[in-house]
């Protein structure tokens, strides 16, 4: 056959799909968003036998329960895109939970071919799996992998190609267990009423659809309600078997369900699948020894800090040699560009709206890569689920959950992170009240665009302790958004917590193929956004400081005192005498007319406008236009200060390095550099985030809610901070 096929991957979070994912397609893959959702869609290709395979990776799931968006919409692609072939990629480690979803894909009548996944593993712990047996009992085929070292993954796909073409065009065959007593009789009536009436059978087998309903599905029922009275019986149904079994054994149907779907899967088991060594049976897993020391209750958070300030100290000191290269190469474009083009608006669009506007953020893609390297290390090694572990007490105090470490993380609780993922990544939260609270404060974190501003003051200000005070930045980041959570739970998100529960992973060691796909992804994310979003951000800004113009009569006594300078200046010279005074007079006077027509410009007058409201903290009118710029996006907050500055129309054997130029203004103090530097890290998030925001959240309300919120919280504590330092 020669017609592409179709293989959908699914498994359990830290079931190690994604890692066989990118074995499988290598750089063959791209990622967007399902339509309407803010779940990633990983789709890539492959060849088996010289025949292209699209290979869909799922989101991660522990089963296919209306719970979370991503078991909405694992199901949804199986329902309704029917892949020629489901493959489930288990960990053959806890062999009996990762089943669980096997089992809801084979009720489901899909086609499977299982994975099993981390053999590796599963033989250090003295766990012997006997796959042909376990292939013969679930009546699906099964295969050995380890895809961290693509140990099996040809076998897997070729297994599963021809597994696809051998069930090509049959229809589904679900697979049928059974209740017990009290479910059994509700199911068959309810499978012929559903088959009576159609009832959504063109999508979904009649016996899964009863089932969905028997575990209170709201996917299935909201879907349902829309298409008639059938759906009013069905749920009069389930909530009269429900009722029933909580007046004879205390129980629900969702757990009856789940009970006999274990009882399944136990009794596959017991017939001689899995055994273990006897020599090993008493001996802790190499994990089990690690997590001993790791997530010690006193020594595992003081590891953890110490590694964080480690991840932290590589970055800015490795990165620091690539990144003056970068900023170098966009040094030489500027000049380049600015000898090849005459003087004028286009020369200044191109030099300081554009090359300035985005190397400023490109100089800082090494420390990402460098960053993101180190946090695919942590997550691919099995520690990042630890780092949720320790902190869940911590979170629950304060109203979150333990998961939402990982937002804060991905943010920039590691410095260098990026508010938008981390927002994004809030929707592994079940809870809709933690979730909300845990998205509007993520942005409270460090992330990466933050960072050239925290370099620039740090540098100036603190120079003999920059990395104590960074990593001082990064804590007051989690404390603040630990307080706010705290804040909102307790007033305008109230709601009950939710338990805790998360697989701790066995640790691995991550192959470099895995750790460079997952830094790429991330770092080229980046630097699409400063191709785009920063971009169109700087010219913008550019626009905003460069007009209007002044006026004739603005300019008029600027010309005049030029035009004396320079007859003093011609005179001197005639007579031989040295003009150097002329010279910096000349300098201070174009400065003059630069700072005359910024703050004369939209942005300049914007800036004037908060200046009696920011004074308070610290900030003039100058600054104040490169954090309203921060609105947009935090990178170009550094660029705009050096234009603010009257850096820009100045030669550039001339000018003073934006640092030294701050260094030496008497408006600027350490409580000025202390004060910003708080402003910066606490207030509004940038656009992209703030668009990120209202997608997860479902309304403009809440992300509008952040920008404000976040702003005044941010300038109470800055003013504080000002006041204080200045005393």
């Amino acid at each position: 056959m020669s017609k592409k096929i179709t293989v959908a991957l699914a498994g359990n979070p830290n079931s190690g799909k994604t890692t066989a994912f990118n074995a499988i397609t290598g750089a063959r893959q791209h990622v967007g968003n399902y339509p309407g959702i803010t779940v990633d869609k990983k789709q890539g290709t492959t060849y088996v036998d010289g025949r292209e395979v699209q290979v869909i990776d799922l989101p991660g799931t522990y089963s296919l329960t209306a719970y979370t968006m991503e078991e909405v919409v694992a199901r949804s692609v199986v329902a309704d895109e029917r892949p020629d072939m489901v493959v489930d990629v288990v960990n053959a480690g806890a062999l009996e939970r990762n089943l669980y979803l096997a089992v809801q894909l084979l009720e489901m009548g899909a086609p499977l071919t299982i994975a099993l996944n981390m053999m590796d593993e599963a033989r250090k712990q003295g766990m012997r799996i006997d796959a042909r047996k376990l292939q013969s009992l679930l009546g699906v085929p099964v295969v050995e992998t380890v895809a961290r070292t693509g140990e099996g993954i040809e076998s897997l796909m070729l297994t599963a190609v021809a597994n696809g073409d051998k069930l090509a065009g049959k229809p589904w065959e679900p697979l049928v267990i059974s209740y017990g007593p009290d479910l059994d009789p509700v199911l068959e009536e309810m499978i012929a009423l559903i088959n009576r009436e159609q009832f959504l059978t063109d999508r979904y087998p009649a016996r899964w659809v009863a089932i969905k309903y028997l575990e209170s599905d709201e996917e299935i029922q909201r879907i349902g309600r829309g298409l008639g009275a059938v759906a009013t019986e069905l749920e009069a149904r389930a909530r009269e078997v429900a009722d029933h079994l909580e007046a004879t054994l205390k129980t629900y149907p969702e757990a009856v369900i789940a009970d006999y779907r274990y009882g399944y899967i136990s009794s596959i088991l017991r017939q001689g699948v899995v055994s273990r060594l006897d020599a090993l049976e008493d001996r802790l897993a190499v994990s089990d020894k690690i997590d001993q020391v790791l997530t010690h209750r006193m020594f595992g958070p003081l590891i953890m800090l110490g590694i964080l300030f480690l991840i932290y100290q590589v970055t800015f000191t490795i990165g620091e040699v690539p990144m003056g290269w970068v900023e170098a190469f966009f040094g030489w474009l500027n000049e380049t560009v600015s000898n090849l083009l005459p003087d004028g608006m286009l020369k200044s669009l191109i030099v300081s709206g554009i090359i300035d506007g985005v190397g400023g953020v490109m100089g800082f893609v090494p420390l990402i890569m460098f960053m993101f390297v180190q946090i695919a290390f942590l997550e691919d090694s099995g520690y990042m689920a630890r780092i949720a572990y320790m902190l869940d007490r911590v979170f629950r105090f304060f109203g979150l959950h333990g998961c939402s470490v990982m937002p804060f993380i991905v943010s920039g609780g590691i410095a260098g992170g990026c508010a938008v993922p981390g927002v994004m990544a809030s929707r592994t939260l079940r809870s809709p009240k933690e979730k909300l609270a845990t998205l509007l404060t993520a942005p409270f974190m460090a992330c990466g665009a933050k960072v050239p501003v925290f370099l620039l003051i740090v540098g100036v200000f603190f120079e003999k302790n920059q990395a104590a005070v960074m990593f001082s930045l990064t804590l007051a980041g989690w404390v603040s958004a630990l307080l706010v959570a705290k804040l909102l739970r307790s007033t305008i998100i109230r709601g009950e917590a939710t338990p805790f529960v998360m697989e701790l992973p066995p640790y691995r060691v991550p192959t470099l193929r895995g750790l460079m796909i997952h830094t790429w992804e991330r770092t080229w994310q980046y630097i699409k956004k400063a191709g785009t979003v920063i971009l169109a951000i700087s010219i913008l800004l550019w626009l905003a400081m460069t007009f209007p113009k002044l006026s004739d009569e603005q300019l008029a006594p600027i010309e005049a005192q030029r035009a004396e300078i320079v007859a003093q200046m011609e005179a001197a010279q005639a007579e031989g005498k040295d003009v150097a005074a002329f010279e910096e007079k000349l300098s201070e006077v174009n400065n003059f007319e630069s700072e005359e027509a910024l703050r004369n410009s939209v942005a300049g007058r914007v800036g004037v406008a908060l200046e009696p409201v920011t004074k308070w903290a610290g900030f003039e009118w100058r600054t104040n236009i490169a954090l309203v710029g921060g609105f947009a996006a935090k990178e170009v907050i550094v660029s705009t200060l050096g234009t603010a500055y009257s850096l820009g129309e100045v030669d550039a054997e001339e000018a003073q390095p934006l640092a030294e130029r701050i260094a030496n203004d008497p408006h600027w103090t350490r409580a000025n550099g202390i004060s910003l530097l708080l402003f910066v890290l606490l207030y509004a998030p940038c656009f992209v985030t703030v668009v990120a925001i209202k997608q997860e959240a479902g309304s403009w309300g809440w992300a509008i809610f952040s920008t404000v919120f976040n702003t005044v919280f941010a300038l109470a504590v800055a003013t504080a901070a000002y006041q204080i330092g200045s005393l």
